[in-house]
């Protein structure tokens, strides 16, 4: 039986577009460039970066909305410095350009600026029913993370999806963007495994310099070896080099086809801008069948 406390279904919003991407504040000016190439609908996450404030994300999502397109903000849980601050700035986003879904993260920040130590602790709160949010968005680390062990990930990936289905709300998975296709493939059979039939958004990199996927790969967490970062087609010796991620969607197609992994979609991060990105991803979907 349905959570009381959920919103009705006509709010919550389910898989949607195969694809979704991700823009931050200060580059949104690219969505109304590329707006033509995007397919309509889209999702596209409002990351939530220090740099910026909630002017920016809030005109960012408006901005998606009014192109035609899904906002999905991006919710730095060790960002907000108060209960009044989230409340704010998730009313007015609701008020503004009516996302019907959000994505919950902990965020970079060593120490919290407030009451939220992590995504837990902000799903724990009363933010999903204070505003009605039926459809929760949640990220996971198929290479795994720095500071987290791999299985307090399991444990924390599991605790979420629970405590959301309990509270009648829908869950999609985001993946951090990789270049270890074999890792996700074997990360997405366990998920299975764990008896999590949650969509999945597996995180690919778009076209971009070398350079440019290592710094982000540094800052993210993401561990790169020698003998990954071969495979994907990166040249460590030539950081100017421009690569797309046309080996790792090989590879990772060819670990899922005629699988049976539930639903998996794919979330696009355009390292290397939008247009190029998006028209990529257009390229290279029809090779999922």
């Amino acid at each position: 039986m349905q959570n009381e406390n959920a919103p009705s279904e006509r709010n919550i919003s389910h898989e949607g577009p195969f694809f979704a991407l991700e823009i931050t504040g200060k580059e949104i000016g690219q969505i109304e460039v590329a707006k033509s190439v995007i397919p309509p609908g889209t999702p596209i996450s409002i990351a939530f970066l220090g740099n910026e404030d909630h002017s920016q994300r809030i005109n960012a999502a408006l901005v998606i909305r009014e192109s035609g397109f899904e906002p999905v903000p991006i919710i730095s849980s060790r960002r907000l410095r108060s209960e009044n601050d989230r409340d704010l700035l998730i009313g007015a986003l609701i008020d503004e350009a009516a996302p019907t879904r959000f994505i919950f993260v902990g965020g970079d920040p060593a120490s919290p600026a407030g009451p939220y130590e992590d995504s837990l602790a902000l799903l724990r709160s009363d933010v999903l029913r204070r505003h009605s949010i039926g459809h929760v968005g949640i990220v996971a680390y198929p290479e795994g993370h720095p500071k987290i062990g791999t299985e307090k990930l399991w444990d924390t990936l599991k605790w979420k999806v629970d405590f959301l289905l309990d509270a009648g709300r829908s869950v999609e998975i985001t993946t951090q963007f990789g270049f270890d296709a074999d890792a996700v493939v074997r990360w997405l059979e366990r998920l299975r495994q764990e008896g999590i039939d949650t969509p999945v958004r597996i995180g690919v990199p778009g076209p971009a310099h070398v350079g440019k996927l290592l710094r982000y790969a540094k800052q993210f967490g993401v561990v790169t070896s020698v003998t990954i970062a071969r495979r994907y087609g990166l040249s460590l010796a030539n950081s100017f080099n421009r690569v797309g991620p046309e080996r790792y969607w090989k590879r990772l197609s060819a670990g899922i086809s005629g699988r049976n992994l539930g639903s998996v979609m794919y979330h696009l991060y355009p390292f290397g801008g939008i247009s190029e990105g998006v028209e990529w991803m257009n390229r290279h979907l029809p090779e999922q069948g």
